[in-house]
């Protein structure tokens, strides 16, 4: 790729917003370096935040908070540094993935529509039972979930564009919507043929998981049965999806030989 649209490509991505430098980070090595024993060497760190215009000084405060935190931990290997996720940090990291990478086109269509009895109240159950509710007394149940007693049943295929887009988070809305613009216009940016090096490769799905894990992540999910197709959050996730395909994840040996 041209440096000059990639320079492009990451002041578009960083642009977006919550872009703290450790949460970056965090973004990083749950698409890196998640697997137990996986861990980013020093140099290739470094290599990888240069290129995504961050400051060495930025990117040692950024390690210095995730070690007190508990995410990272770091040790000496001769000379180089060694930094891995803790058991802690993969755990979170693996409980965040199944969201972050989910297929746009998966998951049971078969969810329904429960209207609550006047009498009856919100309940840790049913969330826990993987309910998510719309509005009062109004949920969307997941195909094995029990019925609560009382309630009414109707299929979540026939719901009102209405009720669709009840389930939208509203106060992302535009959040959702600028990153679909980014998305789109880096997507027509890059032709399908682009060859990016193995550091290009990792700062773009960095910033890319990170953008888009810092909504997702702050939401219940709709069903599918009820994600509307004209929805940003919707439009955003196909293309999240299509880079991340397009740009499988480098290794990071490769990382550390790229001259890029």
């Amino acid at each position: 790729m041209p440096s000059d649209v990639f320079t492009h490509t990451v002041a578009d991505l960083r642009t977006l917003g919550g872009q703290r430098v450790w949460s970056l980070m965090v973004s990083l090595f749950g698409d890196l370096a998640q697997a137990e024993g996986a861990g980013i060497d020093g140099p290739v760190l470094s290599r990888i935040m240069t290129a995504m215009q961050i400051r060495p000084e930025a990117t040692r405060v950024a390690l210095h908070r995730l070690r007190n935190d508990g995410w990272i931990a770091s040790e000496k290997r001769g000379r180089i540094s060694r930094h891995t996720l803790t058991p802690h940090g993969r755990k979170l990291s693996a409980e965040a993935s199944p969201v972050i990478y989910a297929d746009p086109y998966a998951g049971p269509e078969e969810w329904s529509l429960v209207l609550l009895p006047p009498d009856a109240t919100a309940s840790d159950a049913l969330g826990q039972a993987g309910y998510i509710q719309i509005l009062p007394r109004l949920y969307a149940k997941p195909p094995a979930a029990s019925l609560p007693a009382g309630a009414l049943e109707l299929q979540a295929k026939d719901a009102p564009p209405w009720l669709r887009e009840a389930v939208e988070p509203a106060w992302l809305a535009e959040d959702y919507a600028a990153l679909a613009r980014t998305l789109g216009e880096l997507t027509e940016r890059l032709p399908r043929d682009a060859s990016l090096s193995a550091v290009e490769t990792a700062v773009l799905r960095c910033l890319v998981v990170h953008n888009w894990r810092r909504l997702v992540l702050k939401h219940n999910w709709p069903p599918r049965a009820l994600v509307s197709l004209d929805w940003a959050g919707h439009r955003a996730h196909i293309l999240v999806a299509d880079l991340l395909q397009r740009f499988p994840r480098p290794s990071l040996s490769d990382i550390g030989c790229s001259r890029n």
